[in-house]
């Protein structure tokens, strides 16, 4: 039996969907780096049991395995979940990723650490930067009057001088705080005075208690375009800004940990005086100093990075403020000092994960009341308040870190990273309880208590990737998703850094940037177009299929909310002489996430199974538009049996993932791989079409309540198009 018979839908995709709530608990092995996008490990980790294993899926799961010599290969790695969950199993694995900081963070998951020695010198590391940097980090408390209190988060609102009478003048978009959810009452900024007011209700704020001016919530600036308070002039931001905007502080987060227990909700307050002069004290402190490790380069232009380019941002120093460049530079000081190598490639890493949080992009979450890091939309946002972290962490007595974005927490996720190394688990639902099951026997690395395995990373195009023929027992993978994500132009925002503190000798790192004009992603500034992204998959699939083994899996997931990029991995299929066996949903984003929240795009995968060829016993297939409804209606069926009601924008992409299927399935015999790509891309538009209308096959499997059966094949007509 193979992942054609084994996979259970309601299984994998229950598990797969508890994972993305709380990902870092089911696989803390994520926290080594931030990476975009991860599918779930618990979706490969099937796909591989159920491949290779000897009994039900839900039997195997939880159970040790052991596939010592089977050969797995991931062309496309990004963050490794295929490539981990692999090796964690045994098997040699080889990846490839054209993206350096793939090819590091990959390395640094899998590598082994002597996770002792590394606590050691991380809490070393932090104690020296406490000594030096924690005043930078206090304020006092005004509630309660104690002094010295630690800063959990700085909030700075940006500030534009009128084109008319040259004031400066705040740009708030919004005067709430703090909304009543984590904090007893609404928290409101004084738009006269700047004073910080709890409010019961925000609609109904009333005055200040500190000058009477009318509390509201709404701020001026709105849609590019402020009045100066002063003049009245209308002003428009960031118009062509030459030079980032500056900003001011305007409100405190702090932690004090005396009056924690008796005190309810949150501590904020406005700066004072000496809040004041310990930011000129770091600006003083950073311009006496010359920076060796903050990277000067300039902000290329692209998709994501005009937007920083339009609101002034030409170098990447310019998205931090003179306190966080003082700290990212003597942290850079102390890490390059260090001469164990692994535990210095550690800190590097953590602290090119830091930069998430330390830069002046960050925004506040005013209801869960938390800082979010730069790439919690996965792109480069521009708000109007910003939010600083503690650089340096805060600890609670019960050794607990307090909030979020520092040294402290970020060494401690390494810790728990590594640690999930060396003896993983699964996790088990109980009624409504989460419980951790041991895996004993299970690792993930190269090497454990004299045990090896073999891992081959390579920083490459995948389109250049060989391997031997018929070398790979399966390959796993999750591709480019076309036009989504550009992972190059976000990733060099770290990239910069980490390359001037561990130099040119790691693979890849002697490019200047993390970008390629190979990258498979739909870019509009570097004109790569849909065919360019077809044309990169069809290589990269052609040589994995000489590499497998006769009737080795190559299986990938892929989700995408036009039907065009669909064609692109239908020819992909067809080029590399594979048919595509089964299709299966699962979930693989978190619905609650920041840039999916609201949005029409789906959460659910296609998991596309291809093979050299087909099974005797084929997948399901249909004749006719009510037949594949049918089909999509029982996958519906098996995803509410996890817990997840299908979305419109879910059902649209289950429906073309089996379009997609059927059409290879069918346009296999004759397929004319050196026709030009337009061509074959119109020819699965063709096949496509002439089935039916894939939305109003979505809207009759909504409303289905019959099963599929097992039918004979379809689209002759458009099959007969393409051999033409």
């Amino acid at each position: 039996m193979t992942i054609e018979q084994r996979f259970d839908v309601s299984f994998v995709g229950a598990m797969a969907l508890r994972e993305k709530q709380i990902q870092q608990n089911y696989r803390p092995i994520i926290g080594v780096h931030k990476w975009f996008a991860r599918r779930p490990g618990t979706l490969f980790r099937a796909l591989l049991l159920a491949e290779f294993g000897n009994d039900r899926l839900d039997r195997t799961f939880f159970r040790s395995n052991d596939f010592s010599g089977i050969r797995i290969a991931d062309p496309f790695m990004g963050g490794g979940t295929p490539l981990i969950e692999a090796n964690r199993l045994g098997c040699d694995v080889h990846g490839f990723d054209i993206n350096p900081m793939a090819a590091w963070i990959v390395r640094r998951e899998i590598e082994q650490l002597d996770i002792d020695a590394y606590r050691r010198t991380a809490h070393g590391l932090i104690n020296e930067l406490r000594a030096d940097l924690e005043p930078h980090y206090l304020t006092a408390c005004p509630l309660y009057g104690d002094a010295e209190i630690p800063v959990k988060s700085f909030l700075w609102v940006k500030v534009l001088h009128c084109r008319a009478c040259a004031r400066p003048f705040d740009l708030f978009p919004g005067y709430v705080l703090a909304e009543n959810r984590r904090h007893p009452k609404n928290v409101l900024v004084c738009p006269a005075c700047g004073d910080l007011n709890e409010v019961e209700d925000k609609r109904m704020p009333g005055h200040c208690g500190t000058c009477g001016a009318a509390l509201r919530q709404q701020g001026p600036a709105r849609r590019g375009r402020c009045d100066c308070p002063h003049c009245g002039q209308s002003n428009v931001y960031p118009g062509e800004a030459r030079r980032p905007l500056g900003h001011r502080l305007f409100a405190i987060e702090y932690h004090n940990p005396k009056r924690k227990a008796g005190h309810r909700g949150r501590f904020f307050k406005k700066p004072d005086a000496e809040d004041l002069a310990r930011v000129a004290a770091a600006c003083q402190r950073w311009e006496q100093l010359t920076p060796r490790f903050v990277p000067d380069e300039e902000v290329p232009p692209g998709d994501e990075t005009d937007r920083l380019r339009r609101w002034g941002y030409a170098r990447y120093r310019d998205m931090f403020n003179p306190r966080q460049l003082l700290g990212l530079e003597l942290s850079c000081r102390l890490i390059s000092g260090i001469d164990d190598r692994p535990t210095r490639d550690a800190l590097a890493t953590n602290l090119s994960d830091l930069l998430r949080y330390q830069n002046l992009l960050c925004r506040y979450d005013t209801m869960a009341l938390k800082a979010l890091d730069i790439f919690s939309v996965h792109g480069f946002p521009v708000g109007l308040v910003q939010c600083e972290s503690n650089l340096l962490g805060i600890i609670a007595a019960s050794g607990a870190n307090v909030g979020s974005g520092g040294w402290s927490n970020i060494v401690e996720k390494y810790i728990r990273a590594k640690r999930y190394c060396e003896a993983p688990y699964e996790v088990r639902r109980h009624g409504s309880r989460n419980v951790r099951v041991p895996v004993r026997g299970e690792w993930i690395g190269e090497k454990l208590n004299g045990r090896r395995r073999s891992v081959t990373l390579h920083c490459e195009s995948a389109t250049k990737a060989w391997l031997a023929p018929e070398s790979l027992d399966a390959v796993f993978t999750d591709p480019p998703y076309f036009g989504n994500v550009q992972y190059g132009e976000l990733m060099d925002f770290c990239y910069v850094w980490l390359r001037r503190l561990v130099g040119d000798e790691a693979e890849g790192f002697d490019r200047t940037s993390t970008r390629s004009p190979d990258e498979l992603t739909g870019n509009v500034t570097a004109e790569r177009s849909l065919e360019h992204f077809a044309e990169g998959l069809s290589e990269v699939y052609s040589r994995m299929a000489v590499a497998l083994k006769p009737g080795g899996p190559l299986a990938f997931t892929f989700h995408h909310n036009k039907l065009e990029a669909y064609y692109a991995v239908g020819m992909a299929i067809l080029d590399a002489g594979l048919v595509c066996t089964a299709s299966f949903p699962c979930p693989a984003e978190m619905g609650g996430s920041i840039h999916i929240h609201g949005t029409t795009s789906s959460i659910i995968d296609t998991v596309f199974v291809c093979r050299a060829s087909e099974p005797a016993e084929a997948g399901w297939h249909a004749d006719s538009p009510e037949q594949l409804a049918a089909i999509v209606s029982d996958d519906l069926a098996a995803l509410a049996a996890t817990g997840r009601q299908a979305t419109p924008g879910d059902t649209r992409c289950i429906v073309f993932g089996h379009l997609t299927r059927l059409a290879v399935r069918q346009l296999r015999r004759g397929w004319n791989r050196v026709l030009p790509t337009t061509k074959k891309i119109a020819a699965l538009a063709d096949a496509v079409g002439a089935f039916g209308d894939a939305e109003g096959i979505a809207k009759q499997a909504a409303t289905k309540e019959v099963s599929a059966t097992r039918l004979g094949p379809l689209f002759d007509a458009a099959a007969s198009r393409q051999e033409a």
